[in-house]
């Protein structure tokens, strides 16, 4: 759940942030990680649950010690940007550790030093509350952990089987005729071999039914000798599943029920040998259930077959990596149209006058068979057009007031499976609107500066968010909806049934608040929220969420730690919105891109705690200097466009810039990066930008062997290039890409504004060996550099 990205969060805080409470914090370094280590070693079905008890108190208490820890942080830096100048960046407790290592046989002055660290009292005694609180959970967990106890409430847990109910629904087949004809054939084939066949996709998308319908086409029944059917689930018994098996497999009589499972593996194997069977494993959750029955299935080249049904494709890949994965896909319009009606009507015919309303209905499933048929047990033959109306202007609405825990608990159980850094990712899903396309790199950044990834040392954490993405498409919550040129993932889109679940569980865990004109957010809905989504935004929005104190001045009544704010909404009007943000001092996600800002809102300065920006503005087109307070800054994202009075769309980048050595994304449209050794300002403040990843897009950005280098780990660079009169293109030494060891995207585009000048471009090109796409625009390249860029290993050109 969302405990684990709170732990995550909190261990990322403690090991980044100078302090100078070290005891302390050093003990609560040790508690998270020993809490991270029980949920991450012990990953047993029963522990997992168990500790469910738990995991609001972890989350609470790592919620505050985080809070405390960053409002110390945030006041500490507030004060010393009123006695230093904005230059200087330095921490407040750094100055005081100095002066002690300097004087050493010098006391500091005993008020000053009581002044200092008077404010810490509550701190200290806050994080101490924290650490008893986590010393409680620990104990607790660890005896679960060693079975020596079993947590309050373990024993009232929902266990999974949902699908058990599924298994014997033999609904016709609608939109299934494709499928149907594919695996037909792969079961009545020619191979001699003993094939398992996957059939994989979400929940409630219709596997059952298919496996069902083949599993009683007579065409099939006569093809084998002998056929069982076992739904395995996530809490699965392999007793229980053996001897489902024997039971449907035995061909003598005699008692299976008091047979140990070792006896019934045999028996198994005994009924199998030598004849043609057909297995199905319904409902498979895990590599280890296939593991413990796979040996018993002999193969006998008698064309024997196994359907192994699951919404996990890495469980379908184990199961036969040599056979090809069924996907299935989501019902047309059509075809969900067709069997809504069949849910309703049966064989007979839809009246005229609920036809368009039926359509629009079964379109708003959006292609899922549960909540086809779902919505169709809402409805009968017999309804009036004023409840298929009032269905059709909100089904998912419709599916909760009704049928919502039983539809819920089908879609929860691939939550429920997840692994604890996998939760608060899917959890995240709920901050896009219905239908938005998701694109990866956008995802990718917000989930690391929101603090889910834990570092390893091996890979980047842009790099193990990628796997967390992988994951979830391999288990079918979310799917692909574009790859790139090179087979990248390059957006996503989540199904609106999944998206409500983990909007569900978000509210739950207040993980979330919502914001949009379908969703009533109450009062004590809006307490200790961490992250708001505003979709339907306007800025009388804004009231539900402040409340107004002079003149027009709003201040949050509710919760002053939010630490993410998304709007998906475009506006123009900025003037209230401004103080709204500046509110949250703790905020490390900010992203308004959709928001209009007259100028760059200068306070951002002081969110010392802000990871991610992304925002449009107008005015002149600078950032400020004072940007490098922002210590913490790893993304930056800042459009100019939409406005009237815009004089230049280039956005000039501060000297400043490097300062901040977190940083590890920068985007514009055209912006201009200082050079350091142009600036004597700078001088040897200058930093290495080595956490640096993407720069897009600069204007006429010099690639000097020694600008280069302070950019080592660059994986994408983008560059437009505008060539005045007189200037030749070989001042920007194109050749020093080289120097650029990480490089794995390159796009140039080359904009000559002397029209006497052709487009050949007398380039010297040296690519890094890395580099996987290059692009190359307004340009003709000579033959000698077209064979610098075939001979490439990896590139896609």
């Amino acid at each position: 759940m969302a405990y684990y990205a709170a732990l995550v969060s909190l261990l990322r805080t403690l090991e980044d942030s100078p302090q100078p409470m070290q005891h302390i914090l050093s003990d609560l370094h040790h508690k998270v990680g020993c809490l991270l280590g029980i949920l991450e070693v012990d990953s047993s079905r029963k522990s997992s649950l168990s500790i469910m008890d738990f995991e609001g108190r972890t989350r609470d208490a790592s919620f505050e010690a985080q809070d405390i820890i960053e409002s110390h942080i945030s006041t500490d830096q507030q004060e010393l940007s009123k006695s230093v100048s904005s230059g200087v960046c330095s921490c407040f407790w750094d100055i005081i550790s100095a002066l002690q290592h300097m004087f050493p046989a010098i006391h500091l002055c005993e008020t000053w030093t009581d002044s200092i660290y008077q404010g810490m009292n509550l701190e200290v005694k806050g994080l101490k509350r924290v650490i008893r609180e986590l010393d409680l959970i620990l104990e607790a967990m660890s005896k679960i952990k060693d079975g020596k106890e079993e947590a309050p409430g373990a024993g009232n847990l929902w266990v999974a089987g949902a699908s058990r109910s599924v298994a014997g629904n033999e609904s016709a087949p609608v939109g299934l005729d494709q499928d149907l004809f594919h695996l037909k054939d792969r079961l009545t084939g020619s191979s001699s071999n003993l094939d398992i066949i996957s059939i994989v996709g979400m929940g409630g998308i219709g596997k059952t039914t298919l496996a069902r319908n083949l599993y009683n086409d007579p065409l099939i029944e006569d093809r084998f000798d002998t056929r069982a059917w076992v739904v395995v689930s996530q809490n699965y018994n392999v007793q229980e599943i053996l001897t489902i098996l024997v039971n449907s497999t035995r061909r003598e009589g005699g008692e299976v029920h008091k047979k140990s499972a070792d006896e019934l593996a045999v028996r198994l194997h005994k009924n199998l040998k030598g004849w043609r069977y057909l297995i199905v494993m319904d409902d498979v959750w895990d590599v280890k259930a296939w593991d413990e029955v796979k040996r018993f299935f002999p193969d006998d080249n008698n064309s024997s077959r196994v359907i192994l049904t699951t919404r996990q494709s890495e469980v379908a890949m184990y199961a036969n990596h040599r056979s090809p994965i069924h996907h299935m896909a989501l019902l047309s319009p059509k075809s969900s149209w067709d069997l809504l009606r069949e849910t309703i009507f049966g064989q007979e015919d839809c009246p005229y006058a609920l036809q368009e309303i039926g359509w629009n209905i079964a379109e708003n499933c959006k292609g899922l068979p549960l909540a086809i048929v779902v919505t169709g047990g809402l409805l009968s033959k017999d309804s009036k057009e004023e409840d298929w109306k009032r269905i059709a202007q909100d089904v998912k609405s419709a599916i909760a007031r009704n049928a919502g825990d039983q539809f819920m608990e089908i879609l929860s159980l691939s939550y429920n499976s997840l692994p604890h850094h996998l939760r608060s990712c899917f959890l995240y899903m709920g901050v896009f609107p219905e239908d938005y396309e998701i694109f990866v790199s956008q995802l990718i950044k917000l989930w690391v500066a929101e603090g889910f990834i834990k570092p390893l040392s091996h890979k980047s954490l842009e790099e193990l968010a990628e796997d967390y993405l992988s994951n979830l498409i391999k288990r079918s919550l979310v799917e692909v909806r574009r790859r790139n040129g090179n087979g990248e993932i390059k957006s996503i889109v989540i199904h609106d049934m999944l998206r409500e679940l983990s909007v569900q569980k978000a509210q739950e865990e207040k993980f979330l608040l919502l914001r949009n004109s379908h969703r009533h957010v109450s009062p004590q809905g809006r307490n200790n929220q961490r992250r708001v989504s505003i979709h339907d935004f306007d800025t009388s929005d804004l009231d539900d969420l402040t409340v107004a104190h002079d003149n027009d001045v709003y201040t949050v009544v509710h919760d002053s730690y939010l630490h993410s704010l998304l709007c998906f909404r475009h506006s123009h009007s900025s003037f209230r919105v401004v103080p709204f943000i500046m509110s949250f001092r703790l905020l490390k996600v900010l992203d308004a891109l959709t928001i209009t800002f007259d100028e760059f809102p200068i306070g951002l300065v002081e969110l010392v705690h802000l990871r991610y920006i992304a925002l449009c503005f107008g005015g002149e087109g600078r950032l400020p200097e004072s940007i490098c307070k922002l210590w913490n800054l790893q993304t930056l994202v800042a459009y100019r466009r939409d406005l009237e009075d815009l004089k230049s769309d280039i956005l000039y980048l501060p000297l400043n810039i490097w300062k901040m050595p977190q940083l590890r994304h920068l985007l514009f449209e055209r912006g201009f990066f200082p050079y350091p050794f142009l600036a004597e300002v700078i001088g040897k403040d200058a930093v290495v930008l080595e956490n640096l990843q993407t720069l897009s897009d600069v204007k006429n950005f010099p690639c000097t062997k020694e600008v280069l280098e302070l950019m080592p780990n660059l994986k994408k660079l983008g560059i437009s290039y505008v060539r005045e009169s007189g200037t030749e293109w070989s001042f920007y030494e194109f050749n020093n890409f080289v120097y650029l060891q990480k490089l794995d995207t390159l796009k140039c585009e080359f904009i000559s504004k002397d029209d006497g000048v052709g487009k050949h471009l007398p380039l010297k090109l040296a690519l890094p060996q890395n580099l996987r796409k290059l692009t190359l625009q307004g340009c003709t390249i000579s033959w000698e550099n077209m064979t610098v860029i075939g001979s490439l290993p990896k590139c896609l050109k």
